[in-house]
């Protein structure tokens, strides 16, 4: 069954309303994202905890990196870029860090507070090749921006 992000949206915006620490929305979101389509098999956070330094935040799935710098792999990208990266190949991408040897496609998308502080990166993964599409990159922007716009 398709994700019905109609759904989604709402239902991270009623589990979320009035909350403001980015873990407790990161936790929340990753859960909900997660169980929301079966495409998804690892869905999580990486925190921006230094300059150009990510660490693993909340997640479902299997284990992750625990440490990913700017400058590495599809979550550097996101992060050192600002911009969406929808993946259909991990192996096609130059330098991707695989921290699970099974995942075949990927969506990372870069969050931000409403300040315009970036927290870290959103990320997708799964063991489908080209899994993602635009419109998934486009609706999962748009319930970060809701979810994290009061965070932090």
């Amino acid at each position: 069954m398709p994700i019905n992000y109609d759904t989604l949206s709402k239902t991270i915006a009623s589990l979320t309303e009035g909350e403001t620490d980015s873990v407790a929305l990161m936790a929340t979101v990753a859960c909900e994202v997660h169980h929301a389509d079966e495409r998804f098999d690892w869905t999580g956070f990486y925190r921006v905890v230094a300059p150009e330094l990510l660490k693993i935040g909340p997640y479902q799935g299997g284990h992750g990196c625990l440490v990913i710098p700017f400058a590495r792999g599809v979550c550097g990208a996101a992060a050192r870029t600002g911009e969406v990266q929808l993946v259909p190949d991990v192996d096609a991408f130059p330098g991707h860090i695989a921290c699970a040897s099974s995942t075949r496609s990927e969506l990372v998308l870069p969050v931000w507070n409403g300040a315009g502080d970036l927290l870290g990166v959103f990320d997708i993964d799964s063991d489908q090749p080209d899994a993602f599409t635009q419109e998934d990159a486009g609706q999962m922007a748009a319930i970060l921006a809701a979810a994290f716009k009061n965070a932090a």
